[in-house]
């Protein structure tokens, strides 16, 4: 496993991380998902990734869980913030009340002392920026944070983010979470630029497209074991299967066997191409989709390569 540091900071990711989206809390059973953590911890992994919106806390209980047998400074793990956590009209957003609440919840839940980040879960137009980056700046001042990010956040309330951080002195984000694959690119144009000026790295989900670039759902099929055929998520999935995409996930897939490479290795070595992204975020429901992730770590594309892809996506 090869390691990245974040952004301007000094902390080391893998460039492989572990989520827990959709899976743990949810479609995988709690000891299934403690093999395939313990299985990520031993192919290097040490970034892990959650949310308190992730099955109301489920998500977040289960990842830590799996991790207490280990030495708590060898590996990162996240939390977030923002999504509706009840009714009541504080139960969501990113105002001081809710930031603070959820953050001492998911320590809770996670019995730790601190997470070594937390992200914005999404931008909250009802809360001034300034108002949540204070909050945030006083949990970091405690030590119940590490690093501060943000997750979809548009170029331009990033440099919101970073301009009210200067102006109050307060600690500036390091990360952004996008979405990012083959198949969804738009944070090349301006996100990556003003995050790369500003120091700020991407830790990316979804780099496999919901697993349409694993080239399971060739020929429009959905395999009963998939998440497609999951009707509690599949809505994410069916995004990306059309027949251009899969059309192009067709080309992808026989370029990555001339290359001896598996198709997931390939998607996940492009999306590790830019020096702006730290860590792609995959999920895993068997140990097995982990152990064949990780190899794509350290895996470089020549220039041929990638203009082979861009033909191919174009």
């Amino acid at each position: 496993m090869k390691y990245r540091r974040l952004g301007k900071t000094g902390l080391k990711v893998s460039e492989i991380s572990l989520g827990s989206w959709l899976t743990y809390g949810k479609s995988v059973e709690d000891n299934t998902a403690k093999k395939i953590i313990h299985k990520a911890y031993e192919l290097g992994i040490n970034f892990f990734d959650s949310a308190n919106v992730y099955e109301r806390g489920e998500g977040e209980r289960v990842m830590a869980k799996a991790l207490k047998e280990y030495d708590r400074s060898s590996y990162i793990i996240t939390t977030k913030a923002f999504w509706p956590m009840g009714d009541l009209p504080n139960d969501r957003g990113l105002s001081r009340k809710h930031v603070f609440e959820q953050l001492h919840a998911s320590l809770k839940r996670m019995d730790l002392d601190y997470v070594d980040i937390f992200y914005c879960h999404r931008y909250d137009p009802e809360t001034p920026v300034e108002e949540t980056l204070r909050t945030i700046d006083d949990l970091l001042r405690q030590g119940k944070i590490l690093y501060a990010g943000v997750s979809e956040w548009s170029a331009a309330q990033i440099q919101e983010a970073l301009n009210v951080a200067d102006k109050y002195l307060l600690d500036r984000i390091v990360v952004n979470q996008p979405q990012y694959s083959l198949l969804y690119r738009h944070i090349e144009q301006e996100i990556i630029p003003v995050s790369e000026k500003n120091g700020i790295a991407q830790v990316v989900f979804s780099p496999l497209a919901q697993g349409v670039l694993t080239g399971k759902y060739k020929g429009g099929n959905i395999p009963k074991d998939s998440r497609a055929a999951n009707a509690d998520i599949n809505e994410y999935v069916h995004n990306f299967i059309n027949e251009s995409n899969l059309e192009r996930v067709d080309k992808l897939g026989k370029l990555a066997e001339e290359l001896d490479f598996t198709l997931p290795e390939l998607a996940l070595a492009w999306v590790l191409r830019n020096p702006n992204v730290a860590s792609a975020i995959v999920g895993a429901s068997r140990p097995e989709q982990i152990e064949a992730n990780a190899k794509a770590s350290g895996i470089v594309l020549s220039e041929e390569v990638q203009q082979k892809i861009e033909d191919i996506l174009a």
